[in-house]
């Protein structure tokens, strides 16, 4: 699926793919509320997701783990209803005064220099559903610089989401896009191991619950404490800074 220089690749046109939660937003919780008002609604469990990590994870994965724990079966009717559920509690929460709700440091401005960018496609590798990514990107007011992506609607394996991401961009170009023009940025080590298979580049941000040394034991091509320094951050798709 990625080109490696043949004719029809894409010239250096670059895709930057980012993951939401930890790296684009800090929602302050209202994604796992939503989550268990939701599980409360469908399942009659209070408290259903209270010991289940949601960092790193697909929706669909974190509804699995839930059911697990509880003993109970994945029924797709069901799985509906918690999905329409979740989106309208998302809607919500969201809209709750949360001082710890907001935009991570250097998002705002790293998104308005790389949307400026010619030579540069910024696009979403998220483990939510496709709605409530745009809930949270909306409620942020960030949901128009990302024209494509892949979500948990697409599969519910993080590891998968990856050629879902270039398949839809190489549609869109008609022409294929060399994997080293691939980056992939995220705030959890899984998102550097969904990407490393297909030979694309990582970034780690330590701007969630796993520290600078926790993401470096997997070995992403770029580390950062966060994304605020915007100089540094653009000269890693300049071309002029090796991993």
């Amino acid at each position: 699926m990625c080109g490696t220089g043949r004719q029809g690749e894409i010239s250096r046109l670059k895709l930057i793919l980012f993951d939401i939660d930890g790296t684009l937003v800090h929602s302050g919780g209202a994604g796992k509320r939503a989550m268990e008002r939701s599980f409360e609604k469908v399942y009659g469990i209070p408290g259903g997701l209270h010991d289940i990590s949601l960092m790193g994870r697909t929706d669909p994965s974190i509804l699995r783990q839930a059911l697990e724990k509880w003993d109970l079966e994945w029924k797709e009717n069901e799985v509906e209803r918690f999905r329409e559920y979740y989106f309208f509690f998302l809607d919500e929460e969201l809209d709750v005064v949360n001082p710890k709700k907001r935009l991570c440091s250097g998002i705002p401005p790293l998104l308005k220099a790389l949307d400026e960018r010619q030579d540069l496609e910024l696009g979403l590798l998220t483990g939510n559903w496709r709605y409530g990514a745009f809930l949270k990107l909306r409620s942020f007011g960030v949901e128009d610089f990302f024209p494509l992506g892949a979500y948990a609607d697409d599969s519910e394996d993080r590891n998968k989401l990856v050629p879902v991401a270039l398949e839809r961009f190489e549609k869109q170009h008609g022409a294929e896009i060399d994997a080293m023009d691939v980056f992939v940025i995220g705030d959890t080590p899984f998102d550097i191991r969904c990407a490393k298979p297909y030979g694309c580049r990582t970034v780690a941000v330590a701007t969630g619950i796993h520290t600078r040394e926790q993401l470096a034991e997997d070995k992403p091509d770029y580390l950062f404490n966060d994304l605020s320094d915007l100089n540094q951050v653009l000269r890693i798709f300049d071309g002029n800074e090796s991993p």
